[in-house]
């Protein structure tokens, strides 16, 4: 019979393994701290076995290993037990998007619209401001707003929201992959529009949002212009106007030249009675 270790080591069992240490995860948040020997027997495993599951849920920061604080008793070594962190516990469901829906309704049915839009600006403040500090950091002084997306990127990602950012024709996007409140936002729009306002002011010029997962979309798109450029035509005024190209003009002949080329002009008749047949008329 192929031992669970075997088992374990081939490539198609890989989804076998996440599932075996999700029920090791789950043993730890229902009877708490635990060591390899009594998961092993939850389990049905060897310790072995099991060890190298919480091996990898260690690595992942799903885990802490820990020494027992009893008192030992009999020979050997304290037991190492296994503990559920703060990460661990966030793979399981909460309910924190019910509450959050229901702490906004109730808002929005005392205070209306503004008073919801009051608490997204409280609540992206802290985001602002952590942020802020990452652009100042990575960027030069001012810099240019799609270099400042890149900075901004980085920050969001580390906030967890799975940003990028790239260049475009028109100046850059700001994409975010991931959105930890799309179910409030899809009821309550103003935490869009409120962190929409928040990326303008982090890369300094006026974005437009595209896209948002709050609305089904895929990705939370934000568009960020780049810098206008001049047209390459020449204007008017000729190649000493900015920006005239180098578009030849002729040169304007000076005032003397100009009376010169134009050819002279014979001095009106005073007459009142001429006629055409006394303008062909040869005298005598």
């Amino acid at each position: 019979m192929e031992s669970s270790v075997e088992h374990a080591a081939r490539p198609s069992v890989t989804a076998d393994d996440r599932r075996t240490r999700d029920r090791v995860t789950g043993l730890l948040l229902e009877h708490g701290p635990q060591t390899a020997t009594e998961l092993a027997a939850r389990l049905g495993v060897s310790p072995a076995a099991v060890r190298r599951h919480l091996d990898a849920l260690v690595s992942t920061g799903r885990v802490d290993e820990r020494l027992t604080r009893e008192a030992h008793r009999g020979r050997g070594r304290p037991a190492r037990r296994f503990h559920l962190t703060d990460a661990g516990r966030e793979a399981f469901p909460h309910a924190y998007d019910d509450l959050a829906l229901t702490a906004l309704r109730h808002v929005a049915e005392t205070g209306g619209p503004d008073a919801v839009r009051a608490v997204a600006e409280r609540q992206l403040a802290g985001l602002e401001e952590r942020c802020s500090t990452a652009v100042a950091r990575a960027t030069s002084r001012g810099g240019a707003p799609v270099d400042r997306a890149q900075a901004l990127a980085g920050a969001l990602t580390a906030e967890g929201y799975a940003a990028t950012a790239s260049a475009i024709s028109g100046g850059g996007q700001l994409c975010q992959h991931h959105c930890p409140v799309a179910h409030v936002a899809a009821e309550f729009p103003q935490l869009c529009e409120v962190e929409t306002a928040v990326i303008g002011r982090l890369v300094g010029t006026h974005v437009q949002r595209l896209a948002t997962i709050a609305h089904g979309d895929g990705v939370c798109t934000t568009h960020i212009p780049g810098p206008v450029h001049r047209s390459t035509s020449a204007p008017a005024g000729g190649p000493d106007h900015p920006g005239g190209g180098n578009r030849t003009t002729t040169a304007r002949p000076v005032l003397g030249e100009r009376a010169a080329r134009l050819p002279a002009r014979t001095a009106p008749s005073t007459s009142t009675s001429s006629t055409p047949g006394d303008r062909e008329r040869t005298p005598a």
